[in-house]
């Protein structure tokens, strides 16, 4: 999509962090955005700063792990601008921890945000958008933990898995249809952002009941916290994502440590294939 001022977006999990950065960075491009986000409060702060830098923006509460939010956000957008042409699907969540230490709880909140969120938005976006037969984009957010899985991020890791694979596949289904839509798929490393602080906006119907973490867990999660604060600001995720819009590449991955990762793991896939292959 070479010009962009005009059109329409949808952008989930917008109140804060990456979500914030590409609703600004679009605006900057001309475009409306529709910002969605669970956090009202922090949500109606950012409508307004938002608008008083001259974007032209609406809001509308959204918890996307619900269908029924993600439809009514549909209607909202059809309503307020008469179309959309981008959609990000970027709300997420996180946790750290075993992957048999964790409770069906946590299982199903990360589950319900980082996965069903997306599969809520395909389904309520895709069929408007080929209705239109305008050119159109959709961005997947997922993370480099999504292309490599890490330790005490296992759950975390599955989650993103699948939204790679959701959007593979979405890319290549689109494609054979001969559809106006171009997918990318977003894969941030370690950024600047608030999901260490993902417990702020879980349901309390899944809060676990007060346990000790182990000694190890804490260590990891202060690490983590420590690590997101170096980490790369959110208007350079936000850069990448609105290049690949552009340019139309599905793979929007932000930190080089990420190609070397993927490097080292399709490495080792290919050289256990090479020894369970041979004859």
């Amino acid at each position: 999509m070479n010009d962009l001022v005009g059109k329409v977006a949808v952008v989930t999990g917008a109140a804060s962090g990456i979500g914030r950065a590409i609703a600004e960075r679009l605006g900057n491009e001309g475009v409306k955005v529709v910002l969605a986000d669970i956090d009202a409060e922090t949500l109606t702060r950012t409508e307004h700063e938002l608008a008083a830098s001259g974007f032209e923006v609406a809001a509308r509460k959204t918890d996307v792990s619900r269908v029924d939010d993600v439809e009514a956000l549909a209607r909202f957008v059809l309503d307020r601008f008469g179309a959309v042409h981008i959609l990000c699907n970027n709300a997420g969540v996180g946790i750290g921890g075993r992957l048999w230490e964790h409770t069906l709880a946590d299982w199903e909140w990360l589950i319900s945000v980082n996965v069903w969120s997306v599969i809520h938005g395909i389904r309520s976006f895709v069929p408007l958008m080929l209705a239109q037969g305008d050119e159109c984009h959709i961005v997947n957010t997922a993370s480099a933990a999504g292309l490599d899985a890490r330790p005490f991020l296992g759950m975390y890791s599955a989650t993103k898995y699948a939204v790679v694979a959701i959007s593979e596949a979405l890319q290549q289904e689109l494609l054979q249809s001969g559809a106006r839509i171009g997918v990318s798929v977003l894969c941030p490393a370690v950024v600047n952002t608030r999901i260490g602080e993902s417990e702020r906006n879980r349901p309390s119907p899944l809060r676990n009941a007060v346990h000790s973490i182990s000694a190890d867990i804490q260590a990891f999660d202060e690490a983590f916290r420590m690590a997101l604060a170096a980490g790369i600001p959110p208007e350079r995720v936000a850069d990448a994502l609105v290049d690949a819009i552009h340019t139309g590449h599905f793979y929007i991955l932000t930190q080089t440590e990420t190609e070397t990762r993927v490097r080292a793991r399709f490495d080792r896939i290919l050289k256990d294939a090479a020894m369970s292959l041979a004859p």
